[in-house]
C-alpha cells in the first residue's frame, strides 16, 4: 500500500477533545448545548447511527435528547414535534434521522426545521447562504471530508477535483465547498459517460454513490487524494459480512497518494462535525444572552 491512510477516527477524536473543552467553558456560563434527535421507525441502521451520535454528544458534554416515534406516525404529528422543538428555548439543534416512512414528505419535514437549528445544513436557507458565500450551516459529511482533505494538503487552490455523486446531502454541497476552496470541480454520477477517464485526471476524488467498489485503481491518478464516503454492507463469497466503500480500497491504495478507509474514514468525521454544528448553533442562538451575562 503506497497511499497514506487518512485516519478519520483519530482526527474526530482530536476535534471532539477540543470541542469538549469549549463546551465545558460554555457550561460555566450556564449554557449546555442540546441536540434534539428525531428517530422514526425501527430501521436497524438508523438506530445504530442515532446511538453513535447520542453517545458522542454526551462524551463532549452536549445534551442529546432522543424522540423515538413509531413508523405509523402521521406527517402532521411529526411536523408538530418539529415545531415544538423549534420553539423550545433549550434545544439548539434538531437532527431528523433519515430515511423516513413513505407516508412522510421528507422535503416538507426538513424545511420545517428552523434554519438556526438545522445542524444537518439541509434547509434551503442554509443552502442558499452557503452557495452565495453568506454563511449558512455546512452539511456534516462534506464538512468532515474537507477536514480530511486538509490534513493531507492545506492549500488546494488550482487542483482538479471530481465529485462522483450529486445528492443534496453530500455531492452538491461537497462540490460547492471544493469550489469555494479554489478547486476546479467536476460533478459526475453513476451514469456519467467516460467516468473512469474523468476520474483519472483528478487530484482530489470524492465518491458518494452507494455502489460497492465502483472506483478501481485504473481510475485513480497517481498521488491523488481519495475520499470514500460510501458505506456498503456486502456478503463476501465465503459468507463473511463486511462494510466496504465506493472505492476498491486495496487496489486504489497502491496508486493514490492518500486515501480514507471504510470504516474509520469519513463516518467518524460526520459525527464530529454534527457536534461542532450543534455547538456553533448554541453560540449563534444564545450569543446575545451570553454577552449580556
Amino acid at each position: 500500500m503506497a497511499a497514506a491512510l487518512i485516519d478519520g477516527a483519530a482526527l474526530a477524536r482530536r476535534l471532539n477533545d477540543e470541542l469538549k473543552v469549549k463546551v465545558e467553558a460554555l457550561a460555566v456560563s450556564g449554557v449546555v448545548p442540546r441536540l434534539g434527535v428525531i428517530l422514526v421507525g425501527d430501521d436497524p441502521a438508523s438506530h445504530t447511527y442515532v446511538r453513535s451520535k447520542s453517545r458522542a454528544a454526551r462524551s463532549v458534554g452536549i445534551d442529546s435528547v432522543e424522540h423515538r416515534l413509531d413508523s405509523s406516525i402521521s406527517e402532521a404529528e411529526l411536523l408538530a414535534l418539529v415545531d415544538q422543538l423549534n420553539h423550545d428555548p433549550d434545544t439548539d439543534g434538531i437532527l431528523i434521522q433519515l430515511p423516513l416512512p413513505r407516508q412522510i414528505d421528507v422535503t416538507k419535514v426538513l424545511r420545517a426545521v428552523h434554519p438556526a437549528k438545522d445542524v444537518d445544513g439541509f434547509h434551503p436557507t442554509n443552502v442558499g447562504e452557503r452557495v452565495t458565500g453568506a454563511g449558512g450551516i455546512i452539511p456534516c459529511t462534506p464538512m468532515g471530508a474537507m477536514f480530511l482533505i486538509e490534513t493531507v494538503r492545506s492549500n488546494i487552490e488550482g487542483l482538479d477535483a471530481v465529485v462522483i455523486g450529486m445528492s443534496n446531502i453530500v455531492g452538491k454541497p461537497m462540490a460547492d465547498l471544493l469550489l469555494s476552496a479554489g478547486c476546479t470541480v467536476t460533478v459526475a454520477h453513476i451514469k456519467t459517460v467516460g467516468l473512469p477517464a474523468i476520474c483519472k485526471r483528478a487530484d482530489i476524488v470524492v465518491v458518494a454513490v452507494g455502489k460497492p467498489r465502483l472506483v478501481r485503481a485504473e481510475w485513480i491518478k497517481p498521488g491523488a487524494i481519495v475520499i470514500d464516503v460510501g458505506i456498503n454492507r456486502i456478503v463476501t463469497s465465503d459468507g463473511e459480512k463486511r462494510l466496504v466503500g465506493d472505492v476498491a480500497f486495496e487496489e486504489a491504495a497502491v496508486v493514490a497518494g492518500a486515501i480514507t478507509p471504510v470504516p474509520g474514514g469519513v463516518g467518524p468525521m460526520t459525527i464530529a462535525c454534527l457536534l461542532l454544528n450543534t455547538f456553533q448553533a448554541a453560540l449563534g442562538r444564545r450569543g446575545a444572552e451570553l454577552r449580556a451575562g
